[in-house]
C-alpha cells in the first residue's frame, strides 16, 4: 500500500484542502508536526496518562495544518510546488509520471521509513538521542521527497497531462 495514498485518505484532503495546503505557511508549519508529535508522546515520562492531552493536540495540528491557511496568492514558492507535485505523485496511477522520479520517490519513501522503527522504539524506551536523531532522519528524507515533488511538478505541468493542467493554479 502506499503510505502517502493512505495517509491522503485519512486526511480526508479534499480541494479546498490542497489549495490551502500549498501556502508556504502550511508546508514549513507542517515540518514540526514529528517534533510535537515525539514530545507529546515522550511527555507521558513527566505528566503520565495526563499526556494524552498533549497526543490529542499534535494529531487536531496534524488534520488542521492543510485546512488552517488561506489559498496562496502565488503558487511560485518551492513549497506551492511541492504541494502540487506531491498531488501529481498521488494520482500516479491515473496519469503516469516519468520514471525517474518514480523510482526515487520510492527510494526516498524507503529511506523515510527505514527512520520508524527506531522512532517508535525511541519512544517506546524515551531515548532521547535516538528520538532526535530518527526525527532528523526522517524530516532529511520527508524534506528530498517534497523537493522532488517541486521537480516533478515543474516537469509535468507544462505537459499534455490533463492531471498537470488541473492542479496548476499558478496565480
Amino acid at each position: 500500500m502506499d503510505i502517502i495514498k493512505w495517509a491522503e485518505k485519512l486526511m480526508a484532503m479534499d480541494e479546498e484542502s490542497w489549495q490551502r495546503h500549498a501556502n508556504p505557511w502550511s508546508v514549513y508549519s507542517r515540518f514540526t508536526t514529528l517534533p510535537l508529535l515525539s514530545l507529546a508522546f515522550y511527555s507521558r515520562e513527566w505528566i503520565g496518562i495526563y499526556a494524552l492531552i498533549p497526543i490529542v493536540l499534535a494529531l487536531a495540528w496534524i488534520w488542521l495544518n492543510p485546512r488552517l491557511f488561506n489559498a496562496p496568492s502565488s503558487t511560485h514558492s518551492w513549497a506551492s510546488m511541492g504541494t502540487f507535485g506531491e498531488r501529481l505523485y498521488l494520482n500516479r496511477k491515473n496519469v503516469p509520471i516519468p520514471a525517474h522520479h518514480q523510482r526515487f520517490c520510492i527510494l526516498l519513501q524507503t529511506l523515510s521509513a527505514l527512520g520508524l522503527p527506531f522512532f517508535i522504539y525511541s519512544l517506546y524506551s524515551l531515548n532521547t538521542e535516538l528520538l532526535i536523531a530518527s526525527n532528523i532522519w526522517i524530516m532529511v528524507f520527508k524534506a528530498w521527497f517534497v523537493d522532488r515533488m517541486v521537480w516533478l511538478y515543474k516537469e509535468m505541468k507544462n505537459s499534455d497531462s490533463q492531471n498537470a493542467a488541473d492542479i496548476n493554479h499558478d496565480q
